[in-house]
């Protein structure tokens, strides 16, 4: 099963698990690469991953190319409304344009973080 994780973290995340990534690679050990969407907060993935961008990604999922039309069908909303959805969650990396529509090459996201109460 292919899946997409969605984290959030700064740059400095970033680096710490490209250089944990180096050192194993270097040792000569296996290094697991898995699919990875980084969002600085949750702030940042809520403006890309809002919750009808979400509904087209899960209508994408492991469907294959679609074109903008089918997927404004599947969700139920206004083909102009879904293609700007479209152009942002291509923007953000998260799904793909194709010569026969758009697609998300994954069939899961796992979203990989905490949510704590505020200080």
């Amino acid at each position: 099963m292919k899946t997409l994780t969605v984290r959030l973290g700064g740059m400095a995340e970033i680096r710490n698990r490209i250089a944990a990534a180096s050192k194993k690679a270097l040792a000569g050990q296996p290094v697991d690469v898995q699919p990875c969407l980084n969002f600085g907060s949750y702030e940042d993935m809520h403006r890309v991953l809002a919750p009808s961008r979400l509904a087209i990604v899960k209508t994408l999922a492991g469907q294959g190319a679609l074109s903008i039309r089918e997927v404004a069908r599947r969700v139920g909303r206004d083909v102009q409304a879904v293609h700007r959805d479209v152009t942002t969650l291509i923007n953000a990396g998260v799904i793909d344009r194709t010569e026969s529509g758009v697609e998300f090459p994954y069939e899961t996201i796992h979203f990989d973080f905490d949510v704590s109460a505020a200080a």
